[in-house]
This record gives structure tokens, C-alpha cells and sequence, in this order.
């Protein structure tokens, strides 16, 4: 029991960390030719937000599971169809679309997934040992 409950702390975790690492590595492509010092700080800047909120809702997941892991989810499920209209839009192939999808949004519903079943989890070890 232990193991498993170990596993669902700290899995979820781990992926937002990756997933906030990632995404910040590329707000170094706002540094690029034709633009002025300033530009290109203001333009690095938003594209740390992204990772500057997942990092937020890391830190509320990090205390509060359950209420973390239903802001995760609620994201990603909110996020899959502007994501997929704006890929589709983009590249007009569906293909595309889904794998952006797969690539921005899952993991956001798996990190809040993760997350609840932890806070449940945990939440039942507690009842249990207090009925001791």
C-alpha cells in the first residue's frame, strides 16, 4: 500500500517539473535577430507565463491535491479544443491537431488525475488510522 501511494505522490510531481522544465527552455526562442534588447526580454517573459502558472497550480497541488489535480484537469480539458482548432487551423490536418493535443493537454488531465487519486488515496489512509 505504501509503495503504490509513494508512487501516486510523487509521479504527478515529477511531470509538472518536466513539463514546467520543457516549456521554459523554449521561451529562449524569443531571442532572436530583428528585435530590440527590449523586445526580446518582454517576448522571453511571456513565454515564461505558461510555466510560471503551471508552476502555481504545482505549488497549490503540491498542498491541496485534490483541489490541484482539479485545476490540472480542468485545464487540459478546457485547453484540448483551442488547441486542436488552432493546430488544425494551422496545418489543416487532423494528425497534427490530435498529436498537439496529446502533447500539451494530456498531460495536464494525467498530472490532475494523478494528483486526485493521491489526494483520495491519502485521504482514505488517514480515515483509517484515525478509526484506530
Amino acid at each position: 500500500m505504501k509503495a503504490s501511494l509513494n508512487k501516486f505522490h510523487w509521479i504527478p510531481r515529477m511531470i509538472s517539473i518536466l513539463a514546467i522544465i520543457i516549456l521554459s527552455l523554449f521561451a529562449f526562442d524569443a531571442f532572436s535577430s530583428g528585435y530590440t534588447i527590449a523586445e526580446q526580454i518582454g517576448r522571453f517573459l511571456v513565454h515564461l507565463s505558461p510555466p510560471a502558472i503551471i508552476g502555481i497550480f504545482l505549488a497549490i497541488a503540491w498542498k491541496r491535491e485534490l483541489v490541484g489535480g482539479i485545476l490540472f484537469t480542468i485545464v487540459g480539458v478546457v485547453l484540448s479544443p483551442i488547441i486542436y482548432q488552432h493546430n488544425y487551423l494551422m496545418s489543416h490536418s487532423i494528425i497534427t491537431a490530435i498529436g498537439s493535443v496529446a502533447i500539451i493537454a494530456f498531460p495536464s488531465i494525467l498530472v490532475g488525475i494523478l494528483f486526485i487519486i493521491s489526494g483520495f488515496k491519502k485521504k482514505k489512509r488517514c480515515k483509517k488510522n484515525y478509526e484506530y
